[in-house]
């Protein structure tokens, strides 16, 4: 396959359907994910689709808390380094381009921030804010 710059939905698709592929054959995290979509994968796909399609081509069709569904997981920092090795092998595997850089910046900023917060509310008795 050859490796393509991300500018429509089209790519996004394609991004987030592969690195979801990879998840969901993943030792370390297929079981968290699946445990907790369960027969709703194919709306948090949609869900994915429209959060990355506002994020990385500016097309606002996301709307909500993105950590609020993360809150309460049981993941530690091994899940998100695994989630962020999976994405960015999907990026590079695929695309090219400022939106590819952007996409694992992004990514990378996400992991982190969710990782900190949900380590907050483990070790707190304040409840993450919707």
């Amino acid at each position: 396959m050859k490796r393509k710059e991300i500018i429509s939905l089209e790519e996004v698709k394609t991004l987030v359907d592969e690195f979801y592929t990879k998840v969901r054959s993943d030792e370390l995290l297929k079981n968290i994910f699946n445990e907790r979509i369960q027969s709703r994968w194919s709306e948090h796909l949609e869900n994915m689709y429209r959060f990355w399609q506002t994020v990385l081509l500016d097309e606002h069709t996301y709307s909500g808390s993105p950590f609020l569904p993360h809150a309460n997981m049981p993941v530690k920092l091994i899940h998100f380094e695994r989630w962020q090795e999976l994405f960015n092998k999907t990026v590079d595997e695929n695309f090219i381009g400022d939106k590819a850089m952007e996409a694992k910046r992004r990514a990378k900023m996400m992991a982190t921030m969710f990782h900190h917060k949900i380590e907050y509310y483990k070790n707190n008795t304040a409840t993450p804010l919707k």
